[in-house]
């Protein structure tokens, strides 16, 4: 059993910035990578970026120089940077987690709100 857990979420303005973690627990081996989705309200979860153990990272184009995603290997831990911030980017952050091939593990989620 995997578990993640999401913080940092909040309430910021409009060109403002936060940080969130997800730390993973439990019976952990064989990471594909961890990483980041989001679902705004009446739209589809959809991807902001993965990050492999080695490092390798993926970003959804449209969010590139604005959001950056590290990982602490030995904690277990990744992070999402986010900068510049806008009110589209208001959403539920999912933190997931792959083991292998097909399996995964997903966070209970964060709000994250950009508003003025």
């Amino acid at each position: 059993q995997v578990q993640l857990v999401e913080s940092g979420g909040g309430l910021v303005q409009p060109g403002g910035s936060l940080r969130l973690s997800c730390v993973a627990s439990g019976n952990i081996h064989s990471i594909a990578y961890m990483g980041w989705y989001r679902q705004a309200p009446g739209k589809e979860r959809e991807l902001v970026a993965h990050i492999t153990s080695i490092g390798d990272t993926i970003y959804a184009d449209a969010l590139k120089g604005r959001f950056t995603i590290s990982r602490d290997n030995a904690k277990n831990t990744v992070y999402l940077q986010m900068s510049s911030l806008k009110p589209e980017d208001t959403a539920v952050y999912y933190c997931k987690l792959r083991v292998g091939i097909t399996l995964d593990y997903w966070g209970q989620g964060t709000q994250v709100t950009v508003s003025s």
